[in-house]
């Protein structure tokens, strides 16, 4: 089963994620998600298998969190999931998915869970 990461080659959380997945003999499909923007259903279907809401996977001391005013309590989550479209940087990482798994690497050994 194919196991890819989202990945973000200047965050080290990513590197060292991508490393131990490495280390353990898998060889993961690496999307570089800031340049490959996932799909407003991507991060629907990411989300749901976090189980997470919207703002759960928005890195929040973004400047383009603050700027966008996206703490508004008014925002739904199709209006979150756009914005992290217009802004993928603002999309928690690494996140690593196998099958219907998926897991974000903060500490990189949650993903382990996964495997």
């Amino acid at each position: 089963m194919t196991v890819t990461i989202y990945h973000n080659p200047r965050c080290s959380k990513s590197r060292q994620t991508l490393a131990l997945l490495e280390e353990n003999g898998i060889n993961p499909t690496v999307r570089e998600y800031l340049n490959d923007v996932p799909s407003a259903e991507e991060i629907a279907e990411i989300l749901n298998m976090l189980a997470m809401e919207p703002r759960d996977l928005m890195r929040k001391k973004e400047a383009e969190y603050k700027e966008n005013n996206l703490d508004n309590a008014s925002l739904n989550n199709d209006d979150l999931i756009a914005a992290m479209m217009q802004f993928p940087k603002l999309i928690e990482r690494p996140i690593v998915i196998k099958g219907s798994k998926a897991a974000i690497g903060r500490p990189p050994e949650s993903v382990l869970a996964i495997l």
